[in-house]
């Protein structure tokens, strides 16, 4: 027996499936892992979950009808190929595998939004991303093919190496930097955004409505004016830029504040394309929101200084885990591929895109 994973209660449906792909690459090959767990369907849905993974059950075994019970697995041939497993369950195309990343580069913010999927504000521990992680993940994501990087937080201008991060990948690929556009103003900051190169950086700035009512509401007094103080520096800075509103999908009035924002960016000069109106998903601080779960997510891979993850606005959410540690990217994106090409064999159905940018 190479090793065991204690499943708990939770079943395939809400990770586990994840979790396990994990365990297994680390299982060397006809080597066995033992799966604990005291939910039923685990013992039925892991065997249909091994044969569309080349591996094997070779025992199960439990006492009574509440378990807990044991399903012995062993590794079979190595996972799928990434090439061609990314699709999408809605008129919004998903990324292929592999051709872009989200890099967190800190979890501390200037902010304390109460819809933040990553559960951000002053008071958070700033868990900030090693800058030669985010080269090494880079230059890695460039020599499989990628094509686009994209730096979040938390408030990425609150990392004091922020500029050289951003510089670096831009040499490689397009960037994209999401910031609430509030700390870049004066001082060091205001260095650091003046750095960035503006042929390869886009800016995607935070503004949820057309007037400071809805805005100040969710992210704090004053927090309007100065994103549209943010935005007007950026853009005469030679920045292109992108407006993201966070709006909740049953939001009353929400098509009304759709088209203020989208006449505010006309007045500006900025493309209706340049407009993206996202719903609130119901991780990290929001108390409610759209529901995101691994089996019909499309992969956005997301890495943290503290592991990787399946998708940026998941970030707080155990079962969306797909490594321990950022790096190697390869091993992150094989582990991803292997579960979405289970889940997708399993269901002849697409993925859901959840669109951060």
């Amino acid at each position: 027996m190479a090793g065991r994973l204690d499943g708990g209660t939770s079943d395939c449906g809400s990770g586990l499936l994840l979790t396990v792909t994990r365990a297994m690459r680390g299982v060397p090959l006809d080597e066995v892992l033992v799966v604990t767990t005291v939910e039923r369907s685990v013992v039925e849905d892991l065997p249909a979950w091994a044969r569309l993974a080349g591996h094997t059950i070779v025992a199960v075994a439990g006492s009574g009808a509440r378990g807990p019970w044991e399903v012995a697995v062993r590794r079979g041939a190595p996972p799928a190929s990434r090439a061609g497993t990314a699709t999408a369950g809605s008129p919004d195309a998903a990324a292929p595998l592999g051709t872009r990343l989200w890099l967190y580069t800190n979890f501390d913010c200037n902010l304390a939004c109460e819809y933040c999927c990553a559960g951000s504000s002053p008071s958070a521990p700033a868990r900030r991303l090693d800058p030669a992680v985010a080269t090494a993940a880079v230059q890695e994501l460039a020599g499989l093919g990628g094509r686009e990087v994209l730096f979040t937080g938390g408030e990425p201008f609150l990392h004091p190496e922020l500029a050289a991060m951003v510089t670096s990948a831009a040499r490689l690929m397009e960037v994209t930097v999401l910031t609430n556009a509030m700390v870049f103003g004066r001082g060091t900051r205001r260095a650091a955004l003046e750095r960035l190169p503006r042929d390869r950086v886009v800016l995607q700035i935070s503004l949820d409505s057309p007037d400071p009512g809805l805005h100040d509401a969710v992210r704090g007094s004053g927090s309007f004016a100065r994103a549209r103080d943010g935005i007007a520096l950026a853009r005469s800075l030679g920045f292109r830029v992108r407006v993201a509103a966070t709006l909740a999908a049953d939001l009353p009035g929400r098509d009304r504040v759709v088209a203020g924002l989208q006449a505010l960016l006309a007045d500006d000069g900025l493309p209706p394309e340049n407009l993206l109106v996202r719903p609130v998903a119901h991780e990290g601080a929001a108390r409610a929101g759209v529901e995101l779960h691994l089996e019909d997510l499309a992969p956005e891979p997301t890495l943290t200084v503290d592991g990787a993850w399946w998708h940026p606005a998941c970030v707080t959410n155990p079962s969306m885990r797909v490594a321990d540690t950022p790096l190697p990217l390869s091993d992150v994106l094989d582990t991803i591929a292997a579960t979405v090409h289970v889940t997708q064999a399993a269901a002849s159905r697409g993925r859901t895109v959840f669109r951060c940018t």
